[in-house]
């Protein structure tokens, strides 16, 4: 047999088939899992370092009124327990006020939003309990606006609002000794406001006490209304001149 006949047919090119694939399955994975990371991160930053931001105005033993971190705020020293009747006006030096003497029933303050101007008297008495009381010109504000700050109380513990007639700035907060007066819903700073002093027990003078509806003293549903009047000559003044333990109302403190 002739070598011609012994020859070995020549192998078809193999092409690329002999060289090594990129992994696309495992690169796309990796993609993928980068952009999660990246959206992740780019959601949980921001809130972490609002997180941080609001721990700043948490009450503690380093920092028992956090409010003194607060641009605006106003502070003033009222003595507490001190109680007049219904019938009765105080001659507060604050509109509206925050602190002083103040009727014997409290405003329900368990996220009330009152849609009329309410009694001082009784918006105080709140205050002394650790409430926070927003109150707001209702002329300055649109539907928008009001539904702002109702987001910010309704349905919260230890939180009330209502609007405030002639009230000079757009929104303010009141505190027991506290008040922050405020040109915008958006201002950061009522957030602040209320985690520096709502029910901070270093604040105010009576830690623990209630703001469920007190009685027959003040109905949520029918509050006793605003006085636009000046007070009489018979108001009771903000600092009684006997200091002691007699109450205004002429029952015990």
């Amino acid at each position: 047999m002739s070598n011609k006949s012994r020859r070995t047919p020549k192998r078809a090119p193999v092409g690329n088939l002999g060289r090594r694939q990129p992994p696309w399955a495992l690169i796309g994975g990796a993609v993928a899992i980068l952009v999660l990371v990246a959206g992740l991160a780019w959601h949980f930053v921001p809130k972490s370092r609002e997180f941080a931001e609001a721990q700043r105005y948490v009450p503690g033993s380093s920092q028992p009124d956090p409010s003194d971190l607060i641009d605006g705020v106003t502070k003033q020293q009222y003595p507490a327990g001190s109680h007049v009747r219904a019938t009765q006006r105080v001659a507060y030096d604050q509109a509206p006020p925050f602190g002083g003497p103040h009727d014997q029933s409290w405003a329900t303050c368990t996220g009330e939003v009152y849609t009329n101007p309410i009694r001082s008297e009784n918006a105080v008495h709140s205050l002394e309990h650790g409430a926070i009381w927003i109150t707001y010109n209702a002329d300055r504000l649109d539907a928008a606006d009001i539904a702002a700050l109702r987001a910010e109380v309704d349905g919260k513990p230890y939180m009330f609002m209502s609007p405030y007639p002639n009230l000079d700035s757009t929104v303010t907060l009141q505190s027991w000794g506290h008040q922050l007066e405020l040109d915008s819903v958006e201002d950061p700073r009522i957030r602040r406001f209320v985690t520096a002093l709502r029910q901070n027990p270093n604040t105010h003078p009576e830690p623990g006490a209630s703001c469920a509806t007190s009685g027959t003293g003040f109905d949520p549903d029918a509050p006793p209304p605003f006085d636009p009047s000046p007070p009489g000559p018979d108001a009771v003044p903000l600092a009684p001149a006997d200091s002691g333990s007699t109450d205004p109302s002429g029952g015990p403190r």
